[in-house]
């Protein structure tokens, strides 16, 4: 019964956060029918290869069905293609500083985080945050394709952690 009723709801669109970026809880991804905007929250799904890697080996990441073979990521569209991204102690985007994007040289185990260089955001692709402070995002992947976004990401039953 309990798989039946995991089965409905993934077909659904709803997913289930146990992550600290976005408040804990039920959310669903409804259907983007336009354009992908700043200030978007979205599910998405990051690409596989280094960035899936790095955050399966270090937890960062849930397995699930995405490509990559994990769960998909809640995160705000900061930065679309063009956009210049600066990351220091903190990400500026265009020359405005990102308000809760500091920088960590290491995550909560104290292991070393590298930051993305920076850049311009290449065409078909987007950079991603969130205010979380131990957030695996951007400031740390760089940017990845809009072709990995699922849909917005919308709560249902929530809570902050």
């Amino acid at each position: 019964m309990m798989v039946g009723m995991i089965s409905a709801g993934h077909l659904g669109g709803l997913r289930i956060n146990l992550t600290p970026s976005e408040p804990l809880g039920l959310w669903r991804i409804v259907p983007l029918k336009r354009p992908v905007a700043v200030g978007d929250l979205v599910f998405v799904c990051p690409p596989p290869g280094a960035i899936t890697d790095f955050g399966l080996e270090r937890g960062y990441l849930y397995i699930g069905l995405c490509p990559g073979g994990t769960a998909p990521l809640i995160k705000t569209v900061v930065a679309l293609s063009g956009a210049r991204v600066d990351v220091s102690t903190d990400v500026a985007i265009d020359g405005k500083s990102l308000r809760s994007s500091h920088v960590s040289p290491s995550d909560g185990r104290g292991q070393t985080l590298r930051p993305w260089s920076g850049g311009i955001v290449p065409l078909g692709h987007l950079f991603l945050h969130s205010p979380f402070a131990g957030s695996y995002d951007s400031r740390y992947f760089g940017p990845i394709p809009t072709a990995g976004i699922l849909g917005l990401a919308c709560p249902v039953l929530t809570w902050d952690p």
